[in-house]
């Protein structure tokens, strides 16, 4: 009796034994099959964080890239459309069609590139943009008073609120003895005085030495100079005491 039980005994201890190896062969089997899944997964969250990241970069360069270049109007967005840039480990591609998505600009993360991944999508792209002061397109188009010596623009205030300009500096096609002689806004003289195409900034020096336009306010500027001898490709940017420029280019008919 003593012989069976021990015998019953070791054989019960051999089938532990083997439920219990087969119990870590299965868990170790699962835990084999789990990590490589955790690490994608890990690896997917991180490339689609950075992919939306960068399609939020994409987003800060179109406002910037459009404010740079003039582009106030959904006509001259549409030159956004398709522009793509690599930054860091992937890129964005920018995608604005107003006759397809309107004034929405949508801007994809790609990580790795040709990958699409997060993508932003940004309704009424215009009222982001920092224009502040533009070309009025309710007034007449730049145009000389006098021919090739004195020009007359329009500017609207187009944020939502009051700028106050202090400064300029301005380029132009000229001969060696032209210089700008005056500017005047809203009719009242606001620089008198010899610069040269190309000067330093010109602080305004007559008319309280500022200009302020209120939003949505559009005021009249002349400039005039002395020797007839200006062409086209005007370039004048006017300056915030902030250091704030809004320029112009102006190509008088």
């Amino acid at each position: 009796m003593k012989t069976l039980l021990l015998k019953n005994s070791k054989g019960i201890s051999v089938l532990f034994l083997i439920i219990t190896m087969l119990l870590m062969v299965t868990i170790g089997y699962v835990f084999s099959y789990l990590i490589p899944t955790k690490q994608k997964s890990v690896s997917f969250v991180i490339s689609s964080s950075q992919a939306f990241f960068i399609a939020q970069s994409g987003v800060e360069f179109a406002v910037r890239y459009a404010t740079d270049n003039g582009w106030t109007t959904t006509a001259l967005l549409n030159n956004l459309n398709g522009i793509t840039r690599t930054f860091g480990s992937g890129r964005f591609i920018l995608t604005y069609n107003y006759a397809t998505y309107g004034d929405t600009l949508i801007s994809v993360g790609e990580v790795p590139t040709n990958t699409p991944r997060r993508s932003i999508r940004v309704s009424n792209f215009t009222s982001f943009l920092t224009q502040g002061l533009i070309i009025d397109p309710g007034s007449p188009a730049p145009f000389w008073t006098i021919p090739n010596q004195a020009v007359r623009f329009f500017i609207k205030n187009v944020s939502g609120s009051s700028i106050t300009l202090t400064a300029f500096t301005a380029t132009w096609s000229q001969s060696s003895t032209t210089r700008l002689r005056e500017i005047q806004m809203g009719g009242v003289q606001k620089f008198w005085g010899n610069y040269w195409s190309g000067d330093p900034i010109q602080i305004l020096n007559r008319g309280g030495n500022s200009q302020t336009i209120l939003s949505g306010q559009v005021i009249q500027v002349d400039m005039n100079w002395f020797n007839n001898t200006v062409t086209g490709n005007i370039v004048i940017i006017f300056y915030t005491a902030a250091g704030q420029g809004y320029t112009f280019t102006l190509n008088p008919i």
